[in-house]
């Protein structure tokens, strides 16, 4: 019976573990990407909101 907790025990972390490891790489391969294409474009409307208020001065 002890080996079985042992055994229960460490296949739960393993469980655990690779579950975070999946939701990381997740992260890391679809959601990241998409969050810093959105922030490349909303850098690039201010940047370009600017460039036009500032044609507008002269």
């Amino acid at each position: 019976m002890k080996n079985f907790a042992k055994g229960f025990i460490i296949g739960g972390f393993s469980v655990v573990g690779a579950a975070a490891a999946v939701l990381y790489t997740f992260h890391k391969v679809i959601v990241q990407p998409i969050e810093d294409q959105e922030n490349r474009a909303t850098e690039n409307r201010k940047r370009a909101m600017r460039k036009q208020h500032s044609a507008h001065n002269g």
